[in-house]
């Protein structure tokens, strides 16, 4: 039986990714060990076929015609991947949060993410991300990326400045079964976010 060629594999991935997919050799990890796998993202890394964000972090290359050059991966597209390779679970909170969902145009300083995982902080190509550890696990594990999101963007919000205007707003950017699956999932949560999410799902008033 012929040996399979691993790199090709690993290659033929990568070419079928979309510019800018971030990887690690964990989301190869159904093809051959983690040193090969190593091992082959570093040899596409030479040829040009990834670039390298950090070690053990590689993107798939995305140019910009309106740059005319390369430019940086996601930030959240990092932030996952870095995530994969520790085996966290992660989601925006604070400004990033606020930014992703549109409550906020600042762009963040510090990119930063709850995380089931010890406090951490990572550099890459100037931008800093900044993982907290939360004891709050039922606020992230178990629930949609959506309904995670929406209980970190309340937090950062605070109660007080709840009002009808923000519950329009992200009331207007769900999908009515986005709204049952946000209602079903944060049964759980601190009251008061709770009361708010309902507020935003039709459920009752904040």
């Amino acid at each position: 039986m012929a040996r399979p060629d691993i790199l090709k594999q690993v290659r033929a991935r990568v070419e079928a990714a979309s510019p800018g997919d971030v990887f690690i050799p964990a989301d190869f990890s159904n093809l051959a060990e983690a040193r090969r796998i190593a091992m082959c993202l570093s040899r596409l890394h030479e040829e040009g076929a990834l670039e390298k964000v950090k070690r053990g972090v590689y993107m798939k290359p995305r140019f910009s015609k309106l740059l005319n050059r390369s430019v940086p991966p996601r930030e959240s597209a990092v932030a996952n991947a870095i995530a994969r390779n520790y085996g966290w679970t992660i989601t925006p909170c604070g400004d990033t949060a606020l930014n992703l969902l549109g409550l906020s145009t600042q762009i963040p300083a510090v990119w930063l993410y709850v995380s089931d995982g010890p406090y951490k902080t990572y550099e890459t190509d100037g931008i800093k991300f900044r993982f907290k550890h939360t004891d709050r696990k039922n606020e992230i594990n178990n629930v949609s990326e959506l309904t995670a999101l929406l209980i970190q963007a309340l937090r950062a919000l605070g109660r007080d400045n709840m009002d009808s205007q923000t519950v329009a707003y992200l009331s207007g950017k769900l999908s009515a079964e986005e709204k049952r699956q946000v209602l079903q999932e944060s049964r759980y949560v601190t009251a008061w976010v709770r009361e708010a999410l309902k507020a935003i799902c039709g459920g009752a008033e904040v």
